[in-house]
């Protein structure tokens, strides 16, 4: 068993009614997207608000030097873009898809309606945020306080806990991420990141294959992680 983390993000549409869903989706078109398709770009004038039915995206954003950063990964059940859409403002960050993803498509003046009709959702939308908040906090905090093996560690066990598949005593990390992303995600370079996960596969906590991670001792990693161990 993967060791306690910490929650993931609240996924949007596991929070609606049923009557909130029909809603949201009378006002909705379905929209699908290709492998590396840009679902949104940063910098952009905000639009349209996507909730994601299918697939798994990446989110980041490019620093004054160029440099990509990995914010988040984001998977069924989650809204996009609704910051953007609600403040008025650009959009903060770019989105591509990781996989074939399918997805609702509502624009800003339907999502403002359908914000009014069902005054309830905006609390969901408050804690969904508070929540990517507080992930994101604790990402800085370890950016600060760990170095890079650990960092790696959290991340792995924070993938495993959101997008594991056991198999036997193994989880199968099922989020396809290369070790470029996991670079930008864990605030390192790729040299770094290939370092700390050839310790880690020296140790026997993990096995890597393209775009692919198994971690083979869950309790173990968790440890290395800094982590509680599961109870």
């Amino acid at each position: 068993m993967v060791p306690p983390h910490t929650d993931p993000p609240q996924c949007f549409l596991a929070e609606l009614t049923e009557r909130e869903e029909g809603n949201l989706r009378a006002r909705a078109v379905s929209r699908r997207f290709q492998r590396g398709a840009t679902l949104m770009h940063q910098g952009e004038a905000p639009g349209r608000v996507l909730v994601i039915e299918a697939g798994r995206a990446k989110v980041t954003s490019v620093t004054d030097d160029g440099r990509e950063i990995v914010l988040a990964f984001a998977g069924p059940g989650d809204l996009l873009g609704e910051l953007s859409a609600l403040s008025g403002s650009a959009r903060a960050a770019t989105v591509r898809a990781l996989e074939p993803l399918a997805a609702l498509a509502v624009a800003r003046d339907d999502f403002e309606a359908f914000l009014e009709a069902n005054p309830r959702v905006a609390l969901v939308i408050l804690r969904v945020v508070i929540a990517r908040l507080h992930d994101a906090d604790r990402q800085q905090i370890e950016f600060a306080a760990y170095q890079t093996v650990t960092r790696v560690a959290r991340r792995l066990v924070d993938l495993a806990q959101r997008y594991g598949e056991q198999t036997g005593a193994a989880i199968r990390i099922t989020l396809p991420i290369s070790q470029e992303e996991l670079a930008g995600w864990t605030g390192a370079s790729r040299e770094a990141i290939t370092k700390a996960l050839h310790d880690l596969r020296a140790i026997g906590l993990i096995e890597t294959h393209r775009r692919h991670i198994t971690v083979l001792d869950a309790e173990r990693l968790g440890q290395m992680a800094g982590l509680a161990p599961y109870s």
